[in-house]
């Protein structure tokens, strides 16, 4: 199934795709109160997701609305948590330029980040006022279909309800200063995330899983051209299973929660930069970003203005952070380590 989040006027609402056109699932399923989004049909608990199967097969007269010209909203409006991993070893070595620590090989690493600034499919997305440097980062992320503590690998499947793409928006100055500290990202990080454009359950995507992760191709343009093109997902470097059990472990997972798998080979400016792509650059306002992975759609975005913008802000980077040499990973070609 593919379930969504969509607003016909009078409010988000949780709905269900089916032939091109969006089911409700309040109406579907009888609810008392209307569910405003996919995050609130989970909380209904472990059989919510075969409720709404169940229901569309003896679904007679449930009313409709067909999908071209809805405004759909992240699936998820406001996650309980949002933990965004980095398993993709080429781009944690930015294509081989840089060692990484023991660590990323030995244990999958997140970071939070803000479940309060959270964008869906075709929204503007404002410039953060205080950067100079906004990235795109094409990413996969999981969506938590019930509570769960201490998961293991094994397990791990079972708690997740669903996949969908994963923007994770970067202000790259920012996040320079912060992680010379020693405690970014944060800041650099904190200004946007979109997901979406739907949340496709796991049992669709089963045919794409194998050995615990997704063997999908991920592309990216920039106002129609390509900056990556049929990344491989299956070269995750850790499983999804080991992100659900990182992040459960002595700590607490529930109905909603966001897990994203870091960017994907080359899903990042500087990497397209390295790639040799000519127009690759920082983004600008104005500048469309479409995102779309195999199975999970197209997930686009608009860069809106500076908001607010102060241009004595005691704030700002110190400086801007060096371009990567243009092309100088045009060759480069990802071999994967033994694990």
């Amino acid at each position: 199934m593919k379930l969504l989040t969509y607003d016909p006027g009078n409010g988000p609402r949780c709905g269900v795709l089916q032939d091109d056109r969006v089911v409700d699932v309040s109406g579907l399923l009888a609810t008392p109160r209307s569910l405003p989004d996919v995050r609130a049909l989970l909380d209904l608990g472990d059989s919510a997701l075969d409720r709404v199967r169940n229901a569309l097969a003896q679904r007679t007269a449930t009313p409709s609305l067909p999908l071209e010209g809805l405004r759909l909203r992240s699936p998820i409006l406001q996650p309980p948590t949002v933990r965004d991993f980095m398993i993709f070893e080429e781009h944690a070595t930015a294509q081989g330029t840089r060692e990484r620590e023991e660590a990323w090989y030995r244990m999958p690493i997140f970071y939070f980040s803000s479940p309060l600034r959270i964008f869906g499919p075709d929204e503007t997305i404002p410039y953060p006022s205080a950067s100079e440097m906004l990235d795109y980062e094409l990413e996969i992320g999981c969506v938590i279909g019930r509570d769960g503590s201490n998961v293991s690998e094994e397990d791990a499947l079972s708690y997740i309800a669903g996949f969908l793409i994963f923007n994770d928006w970067s202000c790259r100055d920012l996040q320079r200063d912060e992680s010379a500290v020693g405690l970014g990202p944060a800041k650099g990080k904190d200004s946007a995330s979109t997901l979406g454009p739907w949340l496709v359950t796991t049992d669709e995507m089963a045919p794409y899983l194998r050995e615990g992760r997704l063997h999908v191709k991920c592309s990216a343009k920039i106002n129609g051209d390509f900056w990556v093109q049929d990344s491989d997902g299956g070269l995750a470097y850790h499983t999804w299973g080991s992100m659900v059990e990182r992040a459960s472990k002595d700590s607490r997972i529930a109905p909603g929660d966001v897990l994203g798998c870091g960017t994907v080979g080359g899903g990042s400016i500087g990497e397209a930069i390295r790639k040799g792509y000519e127009k690759a650059r920082f983004l600008q306002p104005g500048d469309v970003v479409e995102m779309e992975v195999e199975g999970l759609g197209l997930l686009r975005s608009t860069i809106g203005p500076k908001e607010n913008e102060d241009p004595n802000y005691r704030y700002q980077p110190k400086q801007q952070p060096p371009l990567p040499e243009r092309g100088i990973a045009r060759d480069y070609k990802y071999q994967p380590k033994p694990r």
